[in-house]
């Protein structure tokens, strides 16, 4: 039984890959330098893969976004160079982000239309098989459906055959350097259509009758619903996913497995941080053997997704032992695999010892249901809320987050490793929240914000002050590009322990106008966490909402009128199968209900993150809401049209500046969002705000944008107010 793994964190045990293309925005080195250090960085990584695994494929690694990367290799877009490259990303031609099926990964959005010609460009694949070939000779490529499918695209389906080409000359190419294509196509795990399934086997069957290398068609995050069709492909093996779902596992029983291709199983957790217990997975892979048939050979185990979704080693957190003996990281998840491949050949010892935990079975779904208003109680509360709070037309706001320079973070981390006092770190705080207040009022804002300059991420700022989670301090994953964050872990029930967010009411004190008192929703703190407890994810989502119930009412008590909860990740976290959303949303839109149970008095506001609203539109309206802002700045405003067809008559701000990008708010692009918001959601509801958190924006960029939003502002309640 042979081991395979992809997807090792390109990010580096210390963030290496952060650090040094971030110190090449800056322009303190140049691109040559940039390119052997991450050379070196991508040596370390297929070291570490082959200290432990058979097999695993090169070119994995990317400067950015390997979705990105592949639009490059068949001349979508071209680069002269790093700085011309980094442009798509963070630049003047900036592609619009998206997040990456239901995790919280994103990748630039190719654009292809109908006379997009795909052909060879970039030779990236050849670069890493000439420099690492003493590594593998089994190269990385998304596959042609999932990069189709990811794009946006008009709709043709010639321009997918278009594309199955451009892939086939690539694979001949190949052939004389690569001995496997790790293909991976994750896509075919959605919900396809008849059309798209004969889509994809039509051009597979036309791109694999070639003289080419042989092909491992790689799947995950779900189950495939048409294995009976791509077992007739001429793959060489397939893997699935057998921890996302149970699907799959159920078709091998039903329809077995082709005898003369491999089989990569999944059978080690990609996106949780749970140890697996060894016993519990020979078990595992000796039923997936019963089912299918397979002699051993052609039994492969592997990771059930990319390993990317994990922080790098467990070994240097400081947790007691019986935490961490709870936990595996990507570098355990590798250890893992070999450990499974030693017991099955009789070496036991290490296997046994490794984990005595008994596998984990979630609690049965846990339903409880919050109502939502009725569009009479909406049109109360309006009024209700308009008399409290005397908001201009086109109220100007900022989502949340304000920029955090070298400064604050070296004060944090001197409060945290116990350099300075709590006084003094929280005088500073109160010193940078004067300043926003000061510039707040300047600018010409209606509803300020406190900054959040206390919280180092949205999520783990709420678990470190709710008891259940444990925070790491080296658990960084990569979110999109250099951005990272680390995700908490749940490891027991999730309660207040008492009212924390009191820099919002310091932040009340000083201002004119009224402030957000801004809170993480749970479904998102759910999403961005690892659970290790037996508790199913909707009885986790009420404790929780629960708790930040508790802490949004004391906030109303000490004055605060409007709350917003954020929830970028409902859309993100929810079933990639659609008949499997309907229960999903029953308790996530239940958890954010039950956590805005206030006073009709108190305005309530949401955030989202680019999100696809098309397909859960219906469940949208039924949060209660009173004022939702989006990210609408890159796409220009097209997610908008999701809105149409439902008549929301409620506040809409529809980020009208992209604060992904460094370049400031334009003020043409900008109208025709608002121009487009008005008619949608008429005059009276539409608010002037950026399209996310600033919190790794420049202050410069800051000042500039916000006045021209001031500038917008007063331009429109003058035309709107005749």
């Amino acid at each position: 039984m042979q081991t395979y793994a992809y997807g090792f964190p390109r990010l580096g045990e210390n963030k290496e890959f952060k650090i040094l293309i971030e110190k090449f925005w800056r322009e303190e080195i140049e691109e040559d330098q940039l390119r052997k250090e991450l050379d070196k960085l991508e040596e370390e990584r297929l070291s570490l893969y082959k200290s432990l695994i058979d097999y695993f494929p090169l070119a994995e690694f990317t400067y950015y976004d390997n979705i990105f990367d592949t639009a490059l290799i068949f001349s979508v877009y071209r680069f002269r160079n790093l700085k011309d490259y980094y442009n798509y990303a963070r630049g003047k031609k900036a592609l619009k982000l998206k997040k990456f099926f239901n995790t919280n990964y994103h990748y630039l959005v190719p654009q292809l239309k109908k006379n997009t010609k795909f052909k060879l460009g970039w030779r990236k694949l050849f670069y890493y098989l000439d420099k690492f070939s003493s590594f593998s000779k089994i190269v990385f490529l998304f596959g042609p459906y999932t990069f189709f499918k990811l794009s946006e695209k008009e709709e043709d389906k010639n321009l997918f055959f278009s594309l199955i080409e451009a892939y086939k000359e690539l694979f001949k190419l190949l052939k004389p350097k690569a001995e496997v294509i790790h293909l991976e196509e994750p896509a075919l795990v959605l919900d396809l259509t008849s059309r798209e399934k004969k889509m994809v086997i039509s051009g597979y069957k036309c791109l694999l009758k070639n003289n080419i290398p042989k092909i491992n068609l790689v799947t995950y995050y779900e189950s495939v619903d048409f294995l009976k069709e791509l077992y007739k492909l001429d793959f060489s093996a397939i893997g699935l996913d057998f921890i996302s779902n149970e699907e799959n596992l159920e078709k091998l029983k039903k329809i077995g497995f082709p005898q003369e291709k491999k089989l990569i199983c999944g059978v080690v957790d990609g996106r949780g941080v749970r140890r697996s217990n060894i016993l519990e997975k020979v078990k595992l892979i000796e039923k997936i053997k019963r089912y299918t048939h397979l002699k051993e050979e052609n039994i492969i185990i592997s990771n059930s997704c990319p390993l990317y979704h994990l922080p790098f080693s467990v070994e240097k957190e400081e947790f007691p032992e019986s935490i961490k003996e709870r936990l595996s990281f990507a570098k355990e998840r590798l250890y893992e695999l070999k450990l499974i491949k030693d017991y099955k050949e009789e070496k036991k010892e290490e296997a046994e010892k490794w984990c005595s935990l008994k596998t984990l079975k979630r609690r049965r779904f846990y339903f409880f249901k919050v109502k939502s208003f009725s569009e009479k109680e909406f049109k109360i509360r309006k009024r209700v809320q308009q008399k409290e709070l005397n908001l201009p037309l086109f109220p100007i706001t900022a989502i949340g987050s304000f920029p955090q320079d070298k400064e604050l973070r070296k004060k944090r981390n001197q409060f945290y490793n116990q350099k300075i006092s709590k006084e003094e770190y929280e005088n500073y705080i109160k010193e940078k929240i004067k300043n926003l207040i000061d510039f707040e009022e300047k600018a010409g804002l209606d509803v300020f914000v406190h900054g959040e300059f206390e919280r180092t991420d949205m999520v783990e700022y709420f678990a470190k002050n709710l008891e259940g989670f444990l925070t790491t301090k080296r658990g960084w994953i990569i979110s999109y590009g250099t951005r990272v964050y680390r995700p908490p872990i749940i490891y027991k029930k999730i309660r207040r322990k008492k009212f924390f967010t009191k820099e919002i009411i310091f932040a009340q004190t000083l201002a004119s106008k009224p402030v957000k008192g801004i809170l993480t929703g749970p479904v998102t703190i759910i999403a961005w966490s690892y659970n290790i407890t037996d508790f199913s994810f909707s009885q986790l989502a009420k404790d929780l909402a629960t708790a930040l119930n508790k802490e949004a009412k004391d906030l109303v008590k000490k004055g605060i009128k409007i709350i917003q909860i954020d929830e970028p990740a409902i859309k993100e976290f929810s079933p990639l199968k659609k008949k499997k959303r309907n229960d999903y949303f029953k308790w996530t839109i239940s958890a954010f209900n039950l956590t805005t149970q206030l006073p009709f008095h108190i305005q309530i506001h949401t955030h989202m993150c680019y999100s696809e609203f098309e397909d859960i539109i219906s469940w949208i309206k039924k949060m209660n809401f009173d004022v939702i802002s989006i990210e609408a700045a890159r796409d220009k405003g097209k997610i908008l049209d999701a809105f149409r067809k439902i008549n929301l008559k409620r506040g809409i701000g529809p980020g009208i500046w992209d604060i992904h990008s460094k370049i400031p708010l334009n003020l043409k692009e900008a109208k025709k969002i608002l121009d487009k918001a008005i008619d949608i959601f008429g005059k009276e509801n539409v608010w002037i705000n950026p399209d996310c958190g600033l919190k790794t924006r420049d202050w410069q960029e800051v000042e500039v944008s916000f006045k021209r939003m001031y500038k917008l502002a007063c331009q429109y309640r003058k035309k709107f107010s005749k």
